[in-house]
């Protein structure tokens, strides 16, 4: 090899030596600056996850210094301020942390404070006030801070009310409220908490449609899949018309349905939702003759008669139970409820004190005692 393509290689080689050294050096990793360190938290709103990662400056500074008392309206200023460095000049908002963007990230559509957010992460912000603060949804979530904001990025603004809060140490946040539909998210520093409402309106919707890509599959191969995804539905009263098919499925689907009291029920109560009484009286009889009804099906059953106020119909679940299974567990209490309901006081103190002697345990044995009191004072059952 001549001088000349000894020299070539050489070069080459130190480029591929140099190369990965300018890269690592790029992408080093080191303790959060001013140590703020990183932090996540996440709720699940049904289906929906919410997630909020952050950065969490603390009351005290970096050199030790006690800022209590120094952090609304000084070290966070009121409204947009001028952070002396980059591009949105004397229209920052404050981060919502410390550090890089603050980012709020959603599985799905939701709402913020009633106003309709995209599934997707967003840069958080915020314009703080003494009274009120706007709290800024970007769709640039990538940013190092608010240095670089630009209100034609926002996504969103809502805006909230301040609360006292106990004191914060750490700058966090917190899921202060968690419902199955909702959830209340608050910013918590020194002694000010900042709290938005976040709802998912078709979380309903969200499951069944999830129920749905199952039933594809595993669960749909199965009599309890096809039944509890039509409990679901009824329970929420929504999707009836197809849960109604569900329930079916459930009960008689070629090598996967299994008719028993809890599928026939089931579907009883969909055929009643859909319209179709007569079908629904039908199914409901085969659930109670079924020899898989147990005495404490029936019970049930009958007492949720009791509720819608059936009187009569339950005194017949009440009666059929003791029929099927004389002197079982909760029988007499079940003819006690239904004889009492229907003014038949002496019946019902009979029953009653029969279920006394077979109180499985203390409490109910308790509650019985009571029954027992109230009729013979001549006080209906409650």
């Amino acid at each position: 090899m001549d001088s000349k393509h000894r020299w070539t290689v050489a070069v080459v080689a130190a480029a591929l030596i140099v190369v990965p050294v300018l890269a690592s050096a790029q992408m080093v990793t080191l303790p959060p600056s001013g140590k703020n360190q990183k932090a996540s938290v996440s709720q699940w709103i049904g289906l929906v996850e919410v997630n909020v990662t952050y950065n969490a400056p603390k009351v005290t500074a970096p050199d030790g210094t006690d800022r209590t008392g120094k952090i609304w309206g000084q070290l966070v200023p009121y409204g947009m301020a001028n952070l002396g460095f980059g591009t949105c000049g004397d229209q920052c908002p404050w981060r919502a942390g410390a550090n890089e963007n603050t980012v709020f990230r959603v599985s799905d559509d939701v709402k913020i404070e009633g106003q309709p957010l995209p599934a997707g992460s967003y840069g958080l912000h915020m314009i703080p006030g003494q009274e009120e603060w706007t709290i800024i949804f970007s769709k640039n979530s990538t940013s190092w801070g608010s240095f670089s904001y630009t209100a034609a990025e926002d996504a969103l603004r809502v805006k909230v009310k301040p609360k006292k809060c106990e004191y914060n140490h750490w700058l966090t946040y917190d899921f202060t409220e968690r419902l199955p539909d909702r959830a209340t998210v608050a910013l918590r520093w020194e002694n000010l908490e900042i709290p938005w409402t976040i709802t998912v309106d078709n979380a309903n919707e969200l499951y069944v449609a999830k129920l749905r890509q199952q039933l594809r599959n595993a669960p749909g191969f199965n009599s309890e899949g096809w039944q509890e995804a039509a409990k679901f539905c009824l329970d929420q009263k929504t999707n009836l018309k197809e849960a109604l098919g569900w329930a079916q499925n459930a009960v008689s689907l070629p090598y996967i349905g299994q008719e028993n009291f809890n599928t026939l029920q089931t579907l009883a109560d969909l055929q009643a939702a859909n319209g179709m009484a007569a079908d629904a009286d039908a199914t409901m009889q085969k659930a109670l003759e079924h020899p898989t009804a147990r005495p404490i099906d029936l019970h049930q059953y009958g007492r949720q008669l009791l509720t819608a106020g059936e009187k009569d119909k339950a005194l017949k679940v009440f009666e059929l139970n003791a029929k099927k299974h004389p002197n079982a567990w909760p029988v007499n209490v079940g003819l006690a409820r239904g004889y009492s309901a229907v003014g038949r006081t002496k019946d019902a103190l009979k029953h009653a004190k029969l279920a006394v002697q077979q109180a499985p345990d203390e409490l109910n044995k308790k509650n019985l005692q009571k029954m027992v009191e109230d009729l013979e004072a001549g006080r209906p059952v409650k």
